[in-house]
């Protein structure tokens, strides 16, 4: 299945799960990108540029080389050292998918460097099964719009293409947040007017990205399931929630876990207008970073068959 073992080229896309009603189950992939190239080397060594390139270029403790060395010492073969380069878009601890496309990253390069015949579906259920939930891997995987459940590691996916006209606004706040923080504050139960209002919500979440209903996204990315018990670690949501219906701005919701916030916006025409909205609502808090983005539709597999 694999060709050369030379030199190693991927690029994933950061990823925004949830989109409010569609807890671990709904994401979307943006234009932003982990570009990450290895070849085989004497040692071990990483050379990143980008967001957070300090944290990205540590050797010990890190996320990518932790799972590619495991995943080939689990099969039986040696973890040869690599020297990569990466430049990386996707801000870390913020709920862009950052974990997400580093251990799709790490375990297709073990597949690549040590010859495993591991197909892409196998791939993205090793990625799931690390994750914890299939959301985000599956839509930086695969691109664009993703529904997707999980029957124990077997993962299932529905994809469709966002609207071309949509673009996306992250709202990154100063300090990052650590997701096993973010899951902690939700509660174990929930009342049964709460469990159908998500169901409502998130019956319409695909259908409207599927046909271009901006006018039902307001509707669809409304949550009682996560975001409610996160308003208080994640304090530039309670602002910018109210912001859904007005100056262009199609819905509004955490990203993943927080405490960046994703705001899709109807056209590229509004994004002044939406911006601007989006730093008067935030006034008093610490000054955010805006960062605006298309929806993505080509996931982190093309990159990987590229490497066959």
């Amino acid at each position: 299945m694999m060709g050369s073992t030379n030199v190693f080229r991927m690029r994933l896309p950061a990823t925004s799960a949830n989109l409010g009603s569609g807890f671990d189950a709904a994401a979307v992939a943006l234009n932003l990108f982990l570009e990450i190239e290895a070849e085989t080397a004497e040692r071990f060594s990483i050379s990143a540029t980008g967001q957070d390139s300090d944290l990205c270029s540590r050797i010990e403790n890190n996320l990518i080389l932790g799972i590619y060395q495991r995943i080939l010492k689990e099969n039986g073969k040696s973890a040869r050292p690599l020297a990569i380069r990466m430049d990386n878009q996707i801000a870390l601890g913020m709920g862009c998918g950052s974990s997400a496309a580093g251990r799709l990253a790490a375990i297709a390069m073990a597949v690549h460097f040590g010859r495993l015949e591991w197909c892409p579906q196998r791939i993205l259920e090793e990625a799931c099964a690390l994750e914890g939930h299939p959301d985000n891997a599956a839509a930086c995987w695969l691109g664009g719009f993703v529904a997707a459940a999980s029957e124990g590691r077997k993962v299932h996916v529905a994809r469709v293409i966002p609207p071309k006209a949509w673009c996306a606004i992250v709202v990154l706040p100063p300090e990052s947040l650590a997701t096993s923080k973010a899951r902690a504050v939700l509660p174990t139960t929930y009342t049964s007017v709460d469990v159908v209002a998500s169901i409502q919500a998130v019956s319409m979440l695909g259908l409207a990205f599927e046909q271009g209903r901006g006018d039902l996204l307001r509707i669809a990315m409304k949550d009682r399931i996560h975001q409610p018990y996160r308003l208080e670690i994640c304090p530039m949501l309670p602002r910018l929630l109210p912001l859904a219906g007005t100056a262009g701005i199609l819905g509004v919701c955490l990203s993943g876990a927080g405490p960046a916030v994703l705001v899709i916006v109807d056209g590229e025409s509004d994004i002044a207008a939406a911006s601007n909205a989006i730093l008067e609502s935030l006034a008093g808090l610490p000054h955010p970073q805006l960062i605006t983005s298309r929806f993505e539709e080509t996931g982190a597999e093309k990159s990987f068959r590229q490497n066959g």
